[in-house]
């Protein structure tokens, strides 16, 4: 395998399970950065603004600020403002709309005048009418794109398996005949964010995710290598699907130990792109 200089890390199923740490993840993330081992978490987290996923790492003890966590949210706020999409109708949950704070967005009952539509991750206040008002809201303006925060199908949560945002996203294509921009995981421009802040080329990184589609199957097909952890959302299934990850981990306390056998560290002296 050839030598790798970054690493792209999934949160939830990875490093947490929703609200406990993944045994071994704080110490595994204390090595890759005394080894100087440049990584970012990618996550398609659309629930929490990355300011909150910030605060949560740092309660589990890990040290990262917000320019090092990449999420849907923040690249959708970006993208809307840029393509000028506004006002947008945000179907978001509370906190995940701190992220959209400098965007130009509809009354939370609005049915008409959207300049995009944004889906995230609503969790249970999903309903037949916040589905249905998303819907009229694109019926009534043929202009305004589906936004989806990523296409991720379910994630595990503290009670078990839950939908995540792409079965809905998935609904409203079905019923408005429009394929959404996808500002998350499995799209290619995210995990380009990523690799741009890194300043490296997609071969010079892995993904290490516990989704084998969106996460390894994605990564591996604009050249980036791809990690499978057996925690989160992982099932015995996985391996029998055609994608073929490059690792296949018990978690993400494995990961120092199979970057330290198939990778180089930097150079003595090289200093590490984060502090």
């Amino acid at each position: 395998m050839a030598s790798l200089r970054a690493l792209l890390i999934d949160l939830d199923g990875v490093v947490y399970e929703d609200d406990r740490l993944v045994p071994g993840a704080l110490e595994a993330l204390s090595r890759l950065r005394e080894e100087s081992v440049p990584h970012l978490f990618v996550t398609n987290t659309s629930s929490k603004a990355r300011g909150e996923l910030a605060t949560k790492l740092a309660n589990f003890g890990v040290a990262a600020d917000e320019e090092q966590i990449i999420t849907p949210t923040a690249a959708a706020a970006e993208w809307i403002i840029r393509e000028g999409h506004e006002p947008a109708a945000l179907f978001l949950q509370s906190s995940a709309r701190r992220d959209f704070a400098g965007v130009r967005s509809l009354p939370f009952d609005a049915e008409v005048g959207a300049g995009s539509v944004v889906i995230g991750d609503l969790c249970s206040a999903w309903t037949f009418a916040e589905l249905n008002r998303a819907f009229r809201l694109l019926m009534d303006n043929p202009r305004a794109p589906l936004v989806a925060l990523g296409r991720t199908r379910y994630w595990l949560a503290s009670d078990g398996l839950r939908l995540d945002v792409g079965p809905f996203v998935a609904a409203l294509e079905e019923a408005s005949g429009r394929a959404a921009v996808v500002l998350g995981k499995p799209a290619p421009e995210f995990f380009g964010i990523a690799l741009q802040q890194l300043g490296i080329s997609a071969e010079e990184a892995a993904m290490v995710g516990d989704d084998i589609h969106t996460d390894v199957g994605a990564a591996l097909r604009i050249g980036m290598k791809g990690v499978l952890v057996r925690t989160g959302k992982f099932r015995n299934s996985d391996l029998e699907t055609p994608v073929s990850p490059d690792a296949v981990l018990k978690s993400i306390a494995e990961l120092p130990h199979w970057w330290r056998m198939h990778n180089s560290y930097p150079r003595p002296g090289q200093r590490s792109r984060f502090p």
